[in-house]
């Protein structure tokens, strides 16, 4: 049983080095990250469904970048990099969001962000849930998506608004460590535009 654990442990740890060879091989320096408008910049849009519509268009800037696309798949697999490569070794969503048994998310990342390695890290490590997988997706979709309580968890409009500020890995894309590209402005930045939105209305784009 002790060697059958400790070739365990040795896989994990060789998957986890072939990863972080190919996460070594194939980053590049990251771009300056995009703004976001503040949501008082809205305020002069007298129609309330149109400045809805505009407060999330500057919203949808952080949700269709890679920092959060790559943690909303729509597959089993999770992307990487600012490149959006398939993760790399091969990992599975698994039944729960934190990997296959045997190679759960944990096995690779730690509690925070591992920068010698570059390897990210947080506690709560986990691919989004299936039901909220973004990538593909149109703004639109998103927007339905992001609403719709039978696929986010069960959140309303304010408990929405108080994920997109707390949660700690919404809070990571703000601070994935060198070599990846942050989310665009700031989280606090963010999370009032979210608030607006919610409050003109949660208007969605067709389409």
């Amino acid at each position: 049983m002790r060697l059958h654990l400790l070739n365990g442990v040795a896989m994990a740890a060789g998957f986890c080095l072939a990863g972080i060879a190919a996460t070594h091989a194939q980053s590049s320096p990251p771009e300056a990250s995009a703004s976001l408008r503040p949501a008082d910049s809205f305020a002069g849009i007298p129609d309330r469904q149109a400045r809805s519509l505009a407060l999330f268009g500057e919203i949808g800037k952080v949700l269709q970048h890679p920092r959060c696309l790559n943690c909303h798949p729509a597959t089993e697999r999770p992307r990487q990099g600012d490149q959006r490569r398939l993760h790399q070794p091969m990992v599975i969503r698994g039944r729960d969001g934190h990997g296959a048994p045997g190679l759960e998310c944990a096995s690779c990342h730690g509690r925070q962000n591992f920068h010698a390695a570059r390897v990210p890290g947080d506690g709560h490590w986990a691919l989004a849930p299936a039901s909220m997988g973004w990538d593909g997706k149109t703004l639109g979709q998103i927007c339905a998506q992001l609403k719709d309580k039978s696929r986010n968890g069960g959140r309303d409009l304010a408990a929405i608004v108080k994920h997109v500020r707390s949660d700690p890995l919404v809070l990571w894309a703000w601070r994935p460590g060198p070599g990846r590209e942050p989310a665009p402005g700031t989280n606090a930045i963010f999370g009032v535009l979210v608030e607006a939105w919610a409050g003109s209305g949660a208007a969605c784009p067709d389409g």
